[in-house]
């Protein structure tokens, strides 16, 4: 083994990047790339709404609970073997979520694969650091934060076109058995041309610490996810206020720790650091909105608009092209020369993206076409490449070296359970809205459906009878948690003829749209709010706050290299 810290320049070393780059490509894609498969996967599984959810949240909930464990391990035992074992794991869970045959199973193989995401992605930036020298380590950042800033995005569109070939009439498992072949590969070349390396004063496990903040994830969300399909009974608040508990005692036991034996989960040392703290409080904000829109504007497109898979996933190409425009300018161009303004640039954009998309949606309600989409698209997607590229960088450069793999975690932990909070809060916001304001859809067509129903011949007081039996049905068919579901009194319908059951059946769609759109528009106000919040942390940065590059301090974070 080799204790120099400047390694001999190894001449494989952008294949070993290609190797992480792929990796973490596939991670962040499989955060969204369920999302536009939802009606499909709830169809073929008889899902209920919240087993969706669960489906969802599932992969950044253990994501989230291990990405810190796993940065402690890949210190200890080297990072090369958890990164191996990491990518192996993901590749076979993904096998398993694509033989699903049950909710049950698929939430079970998405919670393994967000654990072996959680070994994998802490190694990638500390795989960057010690592979590159200094003038190359800042090119490969860089690319690695733009393929990160679209990676969620281009897995809404893969997403979307992988339901909709339905390749070998797999229907929806295309989505996660894709990842089976690029992770075997990538694991191969990942034995071969990677470097090993680790830390020569490696931390000890926190045992304790990882079962309390687990814990305190999983007390919080759970009863988010479950409470409105159960009608909120006494437990969800009881787990709620539980949650709360266990967040306090961790960070007890962190600061007892870090006094005492010392290795702890999270050094406290790190909260010190005022622009660090406000930072990721920022970052935490900034994905609990994004994880939020990922949702109801899939929703949006398919439950509302009823668009199919393939042309929702198409549509949403044009956040990706947005978000690649953003990242790449940010880092390259604006970052390095105007710091911290840049972020709040970046939030001030994605708050105009989300206003003039709501704005758009209330408008044009049922005609709103893809076309129409793309400028809302683009501008939020600008917004959010314009604030994930730097970040990261940008929030590292305000802590010691020494402590650059911790917060690092700290920063994707953030990600992650903004990701799962901002399903479940906006999961509960979006359909308690659907539901207040279902007349709106009703009111909107009423006039139309009376004429047409009197062209088919139908007298005045059947049209009356029908049209409240219509009414109904829509005001049940939004207050379902599950969209898909056909309340009763959508099932039992006076005698018509063909052409009554066609106008009903136009209608319905028609208000349905007109509701989802409205509901949208709402909605963008809440992500809004959270994107102001996030731009009044990113004012409370140091002024002089700038894109930075981190070096590793030998005196404090000595590296072995294998």
């Amino acid at each position: 083994m080799d204790t120099d810290i400047t390694p001999t320049l190894d001449p494989r070393r952008w294949i070993a990047f290609a190797v992480v780059l792929a990796a973490g490509f596939m991670d962040l894609l499989d955060v969204t790339i369920v999302n536009v498969a939802v009606p499909s996967i709830q169809k073929d599984l008889g899902a209920a709404y919240s087993e969706i959810e669960w489906i969802i949240a599932a992969y950044v909930l253990s994501f989230a609970a291990v990405l810190i464990t796993g940065g402690r391990l890949g210190d200890i035992y080297g990072r090369k073997r958890l990164f191996l074992v990491g990518i192996a794991g993901f590749t076979a869970a993904s096998l398993a979520c694509g033989v699903a045959s049950s909710p049950a199973l698929l939430i079970g193989s998405r919670f393994v694969q967000g654990a072996m995401a959680g070994l994998m992605v802490p190694q990638i930036l500390a795989i960057i650091r010690v592979t590159f020298p200094k003038e190359e380590r800042a090119k490969a950042i860089a690319v690695y934060s733009g393929v990160g800033g679209s990676a969620s995005a281009v897995g809404l569109s893969l997403g979307g076109l992988l339901v909709q070939w339905n390749l070998f009439d797999l229907g929806w498992r295309p989505i996660f058995l894709v990842n089976v072949p690029i992770g075997i590969a990538a694991l191969a070349a990942a034995a071969v041309v990677m470097r090993d390396s680790r830390s020569a004063h490696a931390p000890k496990l926190d045992i304790v610490g990882m079962v309390l903040a687990v814990s305190a994830v999983l007390l919080l969300v759970y009863p988010l996810t479950e409470g409105r399909r159960l009608d909120w009974p006494a437990w969800t608040f009881v787990m709620i206020g539980a949650s709360a508990l266990a967040f306090v005692a961790f960070g007890v036991y962190e600061r007892w720790r870090s006094r005492t034996t010392g290795s702890p989960l999270v050094d406290p040392a790190l909260f010190r650091s005022r622009p660090f703290t406000v930072g990721l409080a920022s970052w935490l904000l900034f994905w609990i909105g994004f994880g939020g829109f990922f949702l109801i504007w899939t929703l949006f497109m398919q439950a509302g608009l009823g668009w199919s898979p393939m042309r929702a996933g198409l549509t949403s190409v044009f956040f990706a092209v947005g978000a690649g425009i953003g990242a790449g300018v940010s880092v390259s161009v604006l970052a390095p020369r105007f710091g911290k303004w840049v972020l709040l640039g970046g939030g001030l954009v994605t708050m105009a993206g989300f206003g003039l998309y709501g704005a758009m949606a209330a408008h044009y309600e049922s005609d709103f076409a893809s076309w129409q989409m793309v400028l809302p698209l683009i501008v939020t997607g600008i917004g959010f490449g314009i604030v994930v590229a730097p970040t990261i960088d940008m929030l590292l450069g305000q802590i010691p070296d020494r402590e650059a793999g911790a917060a690092s975690g700290l920063l994707n932990t953030g990600q992650q359970l903004g990701m799962a909070l901002g399903v479940a809060l906006v999961g509960i916001l979006f359909f308690a809205q659907l539901d207040h304001d279902s007349a709106r859809g009703v009111d909107s067509v009423a006039a139309q459906t009376r004429t047409e129903l009197s062209t088919t011949g139908v007298p005045g007081p059947a049209q009356d009878q029908i049209l409240a039996g219509f009414r109904a049905c829509v005001r049940d068919r939004s207050a379902e948690v599950d969209p898909s579901v056909v309340p009763a009194s959508c099932q039992s319908t006076p005698a018509m003829n063909a052409g009554v059951g066609q106008v009903l059946g136009h209608a319905g769609a028609q208000a349905n749209a007109v509701n989802f759109a409205h509901t949208f528009d709402y909605t963008m106000m809440w992500g809004i709010g959270l994107m102001a919040l996030v731009c009044v942390g990113f004012l409370a940065l140091p002024r002089e706050t700038r894109l930075e590059q981190h070096e590793i301090e030998a005196d404090e974070d000595e590296l072995v290299t294998v």
